[in-house]
């Protein structure tokens, strides 16, 4: 009896042990693996707008255990990542097409290889702003821009010169008169790309430029400046346009002019200007020129003036402002002016019109 109770307790044993190999209710069959594969791939693209060239790629799919995305560009082991399920992977591309490939291996270890195309397109720049200091020192800022291109416009062929982001170019010198455009050319970073075209305003003025807006300002009563068509083509100014400077009611007749070319006596000290005077009674009233605004504070306002007397009535006549009779010490020689100011009869408070043009930097 003892025997049969011996041999019924190590069968028992032996059940127990053989049930405890599994694990958790999971035998050691993986066969059902062999039907698992990976289905409806897919992808998702997410492309900025703001030229960064950064796109979001998220693999799709199901039964997939691990993705492998290859960008199609670069080289070396940055042009692949590994991405699990539900996750996303970001690359900076530049402009241009490429295909990304993508690998879905399923949890049996089989992989799929999918491609899909990838275009890449910068958009053109905007809010292109241009600005240019005392010293023709040019600076821009514009949305979506990676750099800047600037052609001076003052010799043939130019090739740009570079500008960064954030970057202001060394002063420029204009060297002949002009005027010039100033093109500012703004890179997406790609073809895309954005011009701004800027005509500076210097010496001479001749008010014949149609695209150039010519900054007057008057100051006093019932005053305006303006360009019209030359109403006396006749003698020494056969031009097309003239400015008409309209004389206030009170004695401060003057009008304002910023240059964006500043006048540089390094060529020249005299100041020339056509002047068509109407009004006899006005014949031996001054005319003054007061250059200000120079590059550096010296020197300051008022002490650059100079005046002529107008001779003639009903006919152009030229009229100098000799500025070359001032000392090196009341004016250097390399001084630029940013501004000029005309006066006409000053402190004579009557109205009247009279007609310049042709203001030129002369030796």
């Amino acid at each position: 009896m003892k025997k049969i109770n011996l041999i019924c307790s190590i069968l028992f044993f032996i059940v127990v042990a053989s049930s405890c190999t599994k694990i958790d209710g999971i035998d050691q069959d993986l066969s059902f693996l062999n039907s698992v594969n990976s289905a409806n791939l897919d992808k998702i693209f997410v492309i900025t707008d703001d030229n960064s060239g950064i796109v979001k790629i998220t693999p799709m799919g199901e039964g997939v255990a691990t993705y492998t995305v290859g960008f199609g560009h670069g080289t070396g082991t940055a042009t692949t990542a590994t991405v699990a399920p539900g996750g996303t992977v970001s690359y900076t591309y530049p402009e241009g097409s490429y295909t990304v490939t993508i690998i879905a291996t399923d949890l049996a270890g089989k992989s799929t290889t999918t491609t899909y195309p990838l275009t890449v397109t910068y958009v053109a720049p905007v809010d292109v702003v241009v600005t240019i200091d005392e010293n023709m020192a040019v600076s821009a800022t514009a949305l979506y821009a990676k750099s800047f291109l600037v052609y001076y416009g003052d010799v043939a062929n130019e090739v740009g010169t570079p500008m960064a982001i954030g970057e202001t170019l060394p002063a420029h010198t204009y060297l002949t008169d002009g005027p010039f455009d100033l093109k500012v050319v703004a890179l997406s970073g790609g073809a895309a790309k954005t011009e701004v075209v800027k005509t500076l305003f210097g010496l001479p003025i001749t008010f014949e430029n149609a695209t150039m807006g010519y900054s007057f300002v008057t100051i006093g009563t019932g005053q305006a400046f303006d360009k019209i068509a030359n109403p006396f083509a006749t003698g020494l100014n056969m031009s097309a346009s003239v400015g008409r400077f309209t004389r206030g009611s009170d004695g401060t007749n003057n009008t304002v002019s910023h240059l964006d070319i500043p006048i540089d006596f390094a060529r020249g000290k005299k100041i020339t200007m056509l002047v068509y005077n109407p009004e006899p009674t006005l014949i031996g009233k001054k005319f003054y020129v007061e250059l200000q605004s120079a590059v550096g504070g010296i020197p300051a306002n008022g002490l650059a003036v100079k005046n002529a007397k107008v001779t003639k009535s009903g006919e152009w006549e030229l009229l100098t402002f000799d500025f070359s009779t001032f000392t090196t010490a009341q004016i250097p020689a390399n001084t630029r002016f940013g501004q000029i100011v005309i006066t006409y009869a000053l402190g004579i408070p009557t109205g009247g019109i009279i007609y310049i043009d042709t203001i030129s930097l002369t030796n």
